[in-house]
């Protein structure tokens, strides 16, 4: 599979694993790299130490390409631009935040930069800051949103429109028909946030990838749409779904004891970001079973879809 994207990020597959907080870390970045993709490591933790050592774990877990986001709003180093250059990386994704902060000097460095948007004004920003490309979320995914949510469906071909820059899709991709979809609605490439947490080399505790195996479409709640602080979407449980009608003061706050929902399992300690693509994962996988079959299923339906309806149009 070539094009834009797998040219420019040198990988034999355009999908990429979305930034998690604390989850896209080398031992999951890793395997989506070795699978093919595009792992990403996160800095939306904020702990650049810790940062830094999974950098010197990926370099022994992998030989091929994989990149970094520099999420805005969390990292407060000034010396951003040049701790990510020196890891060695090609791309870096740049997202909570103004673009026009961190492109100029992450492309003096000889990095491709994309930017994460979430609505049109997002988009042509982005493009006028110079980036080589854009991640197009929609608002179905999880983690922090924009309080204006619009729906990859919506969103997806209406930046397409606008620019002829290579686009990532992400928000609602879980497979190969998630990922057929993206392309006919003007991708070259999808982003998998919530299918990479529920992956068997996920480090999140084992009942955050059941929670997500075991929920519907409509178990995921659109949180501090009023603010202050970001908007998010996350599972629901009893914590959320009292969120949901009662707000708390500061949503960040209740991030507090992340870890011991993330790798302790207490469900209850903090708040599960997820996509509602969670209503269509009804397994642990590994990550190259995932890719294999999302890139299976993607070129299955697209050579379905020209011999269903490839001669629309044609007179007789």
């Amino acid at each position: 599979m070539k094009n834009r994207i797998t040219e420019l990020l040198g990988v034999k597959y355009p999908i990429v694993q979305a930034p998690m907080g604390w989850i896209a870390r080398a031992q999951l970045a890793s395997a989506v790299s070795n699978a093919g993709g595009l792992g990403i490591i996160e800095t939306s933790s904020g702990r650049l130490d810790e940062v830094r050592e999974e950098v010197k774990k990926m370099r022994g877990l992998t030989d091929k390409p994989w990149g970094i986001n520099v999420a805005q709003a969390f990292v407060r180093d000034p010396d951003i631009v040049s701790f990510v250059a020196d890891q060695g990386v090609r791309f870096v994704t740049t997202s909570a935040g103004d673009p026009n902060r961190y492109c100029e000097a992450l492309k003096g460095k000889g990095l491709t930069v994309f930017h994460v948007v979430p609505h049109l004004a997002a988009a042509v920003k982005a493009i006028e800051a110079g980036v080589d490309g854009l991640v197009v979320e929609g608002g179905e995914g999880g983690g922090f949103k924009n309080s204006r949510d619009v729906a990859t469906m919506v969103l997806l071909p209406l930046v397409c429109s606008k620019t002829r820059l290579p686009v990532i899709a992400a928000g609602g991709i879980t497979d190969g028909r998630s990922m057929a979809a993206a392309f006919c609605l003007g991708a070259e490439g999808v982003q998998m946030g919530t299918r990479m947490v529920s992956a068997a080399e996920s480090p999140v505790h084992q009942n955050w990838k059941d929670m997500i195996v075991g929920a519907r479409e409509t178990d995921t709640v659109f949180l501090n749409r009023q603010g202050p602080g970001p908007a998010l979407r996350a599972l629901r449980t009893e914590k959320t779904s009292r969120f949901e009608l009662e707000p708390p003061p500061n949503i960040m706050a209740e991030m507090a004891n992340a870890l011991a929902l993330y790798f302790g399992g207490d469900m209850e300690a903090a708040i599960a970001l997820c996509g509602q693509v969670a209503g269509r994962i009804d397994s642990v996988k590994p990550v190259a079973e995932i890719i294999g079959e999302t890139v299976a299923e993607f070129e299955a339906v697209m050579s379905e879809m020209g011999a269903k309806y490839g001669r629309v149009g044609e007179t007789a």
